[in-house]
């Protein structure tokens, strides 16, 4: 169906809202406060243009035996607007992007916490005897007692910096 046939559809409807649209105006160098004969021509001038976009897609989906829309469809779509075209391939490749930044990440963090759960049952190992001893020698509830040493943190300060804890948060081998 042409988009011309499913123009009735909308007449009277703001299928964008007015803030969007006259931050959009503003953005490109209109007032403040556009009027809002201004939005609503805005509006339906979009409309028009992602439907018969849209259309346009949905076609080249369906030429090729599709009901789907893929991205390749936007860009066939596009394919006689160099601009246009540009942006949306800019969009996607800013996306695929950004996707690998956080597979990075996420496979950085899941690193990080296995490492620090594997430090933190060395530990345990390590301290697991001691424990029962400083309990039996502190006293009830397993506080040391008057005798037993503490062992002091010291405060983080800007000056501590220390070579393998930065090569740990960056993920570099040891």
């Amino acid at each position: 169906m042409e988009p011309r046939a499913r123009a009735g559809k909308n007449v009277g409807k703001m299928n964008f809202s007015h803030i969007e649209l006259a931050q959009l105006l503003y953005a490109h160098g209109d007032v403040k406060n556009p009027l809002p004969e201004t939005v609503r021509v805005l509006d339906e001038i979009l409309t028009d243009f992602m439907q018969s976009i849209a259309f346009e897609a949905t076609r080249a989906a369906h030429y090729s035996g599709r009901q789907k829309i893929k991205y390749e469809d936007f860009e066939f779509a596009f394919r006689k607007n160099p601009a246009f075209l540009g942006k949306v391939q800019e969009v996607f490749e800013k996306q695929r992007e950004i996707k690998k930044a956080r597979e990075i990440l996420r496979d950085n963090d899941d690193d990080i916490m296995k490492d620090a759960a594997e430090e933190e049952k060395r530990r345990e190992k390590e301290d697991g005897g001691d424990k029962t001893a400083g309990a039996a020698a502190g006293g009830a509830g397993g506080k040391p007692g008057p005798g037993a040493a503490r062992v002091e943190e010291e405060e983080l300060g800007e000056a501590d910096d220390d070579a393998e804890a930065e090569a740990d948060a960056l993920g570099k081998k040891r």
